[in-house]
């Protein structure tokens, strides 16, 4: 597998009036990659992510994703060069079901998604939908509108959604906020048995650090908008500011456990 940066910032940066929201962030992410992006809530990880995915227009910097500079490209140019993402709030439609979501997604990889739901029903996106959703565990609830669907398999519609995109570079932002703590480690360990199987490049931002600690192959550090580490996550949990600016809510058992990973 090539090493070659799949994903580069250079003094990426965003200003809301005065405040300065993300400040001058270089990052380097090869492929292969399980990047996991920590920091108190304001830090800014959720603003990176929005400038990295096209939602949001940096005030400074670059953005290359395969070399190429992704600058006033839109989500949709974005996921067709390669890049998709999952969102806190899952962004379903409520009277869709779950395999109505896939068929959408499957359309958008082939590039033939319209405004009518009836051609996505092809008998090949059929079963393309219920291969997805045999990986994701869905098959229950593939003819379930998705306001009837639990939080945490919402979280997973919407990941499987991404990746039915076929991306080279998945990001996620906060795949386990608002799912139960018995629920986190499951939905993770299917998560990332696709993933496994898929190769995809991963940026994901977490604020359990059990997750983080079990998944990631390295940690992105931010406070106040600025990236304060980056490494190996057993060097990034013992580093001082990542100590006091990021880990000081946590309890010093479990600080003790992340940083022996």
């Amino acid at each position: 597998m090539s090493t070659a940066s799949l994903l580069e910032t250079r003094g990426l940066t965003v200003r809301f009036g005065a405040v300065v929201a993300v400040n001058k962030v270089s990052v380097r992410i090869d492929r292969g990659d399980v990047v996991g992006l920590i920091g108190t809530n304001g830090a800014g990880k959720t603003t990176f992510l929005n400038m990295v995915t096209g939602y949001l227009r940096p005030t400074g910097g670059e953005i290359l994703l395969d070399g190429s500079s992704t600058l006033g490209r839109s989500p949709r140019e974005l996921v067709a060069h390669g890049m998709a993402r999952s969102f806190q709030v899952p962004q379903l439609f409520p009277e869709m079901t779950v395999r109505e979501h896939l068929l959408f997604a499957l359309a958008l990889a082939d590039g033939s998604a319209g405004g009518l739901l009836k051609p996505l029903h092809s008998a090949q996106r059929q079963a393309r939908a219920d291969e997805v959703l045999g990986r994701f565990g869905l098959q229950a609830i593939g003819e379930r509108p998705v306001n009837l669907v639990p939080q945490g398999q919402r979280k997973l519609i919407d990941i499987a959604m991404a990746l039915s995109l076929k991306p080279k570079l998945l990001l996620l932002d906060e795949p386990t906020s608002g799912v139960s703590s018995a629920e986190k480690m499951p939905l993770m360990e299917v998560v990332f048995d696709v993933i496994r199987a898929s190769g995809v490049t991963v940026l994901f931002v977490e604020h359990d650090m059990d997750v983080v600690r079990r998944y990631v192959t390295r940690i992105l550090a931010f406070r106040d908008g600025s990236m304060i580490a980056d490494g190996a996550p057993g060097d990034v949990m013992r580093d001082a500011q990542v100590a006091s600016a990021v880990l000081r809510g946590k309890a010093p058992a479990a600080l003790a456990k992340a940083g022996a990973a």
